[in-house]
C-alpha cells in the first residue's frame, strides 16, 4: 500500500473534502479511495475566508489567523479518515493540501502575478504528524503559466478510455478536461491534453441564495427551476470578453463575484425576480461550459461531472438539455465519486511531489514546461 491523505476547500468554501488513498505500486494512477470525509467549514470562518478576497483592513493578521484556522479543520478531517480506517500517521507518506484560494491573478502586475491560497502547512503538519505537500500552483505561475486548472493530468490518469470524454469539475468555479479516446492508435499520455476554466461554477448560484433565502445553496436547483431564465440578462453576462479568450484560462471570485453580477442585473434593466436571475445564472453556468467543450472537442461523447454541482439535478438537465446526444453523468458511473475527485486529485498531486513527478502540463496552464509542483512541510 502507498497511502496519502489529499484535502481540498474549493471556492465554494462551503467546507473541507479529505480522502485516504492507496495509489498501490502502479505508475499509473492505481487509486484506490480507502476513506472519505467532509467537515463544513464554520460560518465565520467562511465569512472571513470570502471577505479576504478583497483588500481590506489588516487583512496580513487576519489573513494569517484564517489560515490557522483553516489547518485547524483540516487536521480534524485528517484524524477522522485516519480514524474510520485505523489507520497510524505514519503509515501515510504525506497529506496533499489545496489551502484556500483567495486571490489569482495569474500573468498580471509584473508579467508573472501570483496565485495566493491561504494556508498553515506547518502547522497541519504539527497536528496531524504527517508531511504536508501544499503550494501547488505557485510553481506552475513562476514557470509563466496560469496555475490552473491542476487536475485535468489526474482526471487523464483516472477517466480515459476508449470514448471521447470530458470531465466537468463545478465547485465554485467550473473547469473542463478534454479527454481523447485510448482507442489503441494513440495512448492518453501520448496524446495532447486539453483543459481549462469554463466560467462561473456554484460562486454566484451559491451568493444569491444567501442574499434572498438565507440558505447556503440552491439544493438541487429546485428554487432555479422555480424560475426562468431572463434573456436579456443571459446576454448581459455571457458578453464579457473573458468568455471569449482562448485556453490556457483560469478564473476566479477576482472576476466572478457580487459586484460583477451586480453590474450586469444594473446594465440589463428592469426588475428582476429573484428566482428568474437564479434560474439564469444555473443556465450561465451549463452554457458558458457546454458551449466551451463543443467549440474544443465537437465529438465529445461522454461528460462526467464531479465537484457539488453534480448534485445539482437542474443543472444537470441543463447541460444535457444544451447538447442532445451527448451522456451525462456523474463521474460515479466512472468508478469515483464526485465529492472524492478534487481530493482525490490533490492526494494524486501529493505522490507526484513526492516522486519527483510534474504534477501541471504545460498544454493545460501555459507554463514553460512540466514541473513539480508543491511545498513540503515535515511533520
Amino acid at each position: 500500500m502507498t497511502l496519502y491523505i489529499g484535502l481540498m476547500s474549493g471556492t465554494s468554501m462551503d467546507g473541507v473534502d479529505g480522502v485516504l488513498a492507496d495509489f498501490g505500486t502502479d505508475v499509473g494512477s492505481g487509486l484506490h479511495v480507502l476513506a472519505d470525509a467532509h467537515l463544513a467549514m464554520p460560518v465565520s470562518l467562511g465569512a472571513e475566508l470570502l471577505a479576504l478576497n478583497t483588500s481590506g483592513p489588516d487583512e496580513l493578521q487576519r489573513a494569517a489567523l484564517a489560515a490557522n484556522a483553516l489547518a485547524r479543520l483540516q487536521a480534524e478531517v485528517v484524524a477522522r479518515l485516519l480514524d474510520k480506517t485505523g489507520t497510524e500517521p505514519g503509515a501515510v507518506r504525506a497529506v496533499g493540501s489545496h489551502g484556500q484560494t483567495v486571490r489569482h491573478r495569474p500573468g498580471e502586475f509584473d508579467g508573472t502575478g501570483f496565485t495566493l491560497q491561504l494556508n498553515n502547512g506547518a502547522l497541519l503538519a504539527e497536528a496531524c504528524g504527517i508531511d504536508v505537500v501544499c503550494d501547488f500552483r505557485s510553481r506552475d505561475v513562476a514557470a509563466g503559466g496560469q496555475g490552473a486548472p491542476l487536475v485535468p493530468a489526474f482526471h487523464r490518469d483516472v477517466f480515459a478510455n476508449a470514448t471521447p470524454r470530458a470531465v466537468l469539475n463545478v465547485g465554485g468555479i467550473a473547469n473542463v478536461t478534454i479527454l481523447p479516446s485510448t482507442d489503441g492508435s494513440t495512448s492518453a499520455d501520448a496524446a495532447t491534453l486539453v483543459g481549462f476554466d469554463t466560467g462561473p461554477g456554484n460562486a454566484l448560484m451559491d451568493h444569491w441564495c444567501r442574499l434572498h433565502t438565507g440558505q447556503p445553496f440552491d439544493d438541487d436547483g429546485r428554487w432555479a427551476r422555480s424560475g426562468h431564465v431572463d434573456a436579456m440578462l443571459l446576454v448581459e453576462l455571457m458578453a464579457d470578453a473573458w468568455f471569449r479568450r482562448p485556453p490556457p484560462r483560469s478564473t476566479g471570485r477576482d472576476l466572478f463575484n457580487a459586484d460583477w453580477l451586480a453590474q450586469a442585473l444594473a446594465r440589463a434593466g428592469g426588475a428582476h425576480a429573484p428566482a428568474n436571475v437564479q434560474a439564469t445564472l444555473l443556465d450561465l453556468t451549463a452554457r458558458s461550459a457546454i458551449d466551451a467543450i463543443r467549440a474544443t472537442a465537437p465529438g465529445t461523447r461522454e461528460l462526467l461531472v464531479c465537484g457539488g454541482g453534480a448534485r445539482n439535478g437542474a443543472l444537470m438537465a441543463r447541460l444535457a438539455a444544451l447538447w442532445p446526444g451527448l451522456a451525462v453523468a456523474a463521474t460515479d458511473t466512472a468508478g469515483l465519486p464526485a465529492q472524492q475527485v478534487e481530493a482525490a486529485a490533490f492526494a494524486w498531486l501529493a505522490r507526484q511531489f513526492c516522486e519527483r513527478r510534474p504534477g501541471n502540463h504545460p498544454g493545460v496552464t501555459g507554463a514553460a514546461g512540466p514541473r513539480v509542483l508543491g511545498a513540503l512541510h515535515p511533520h
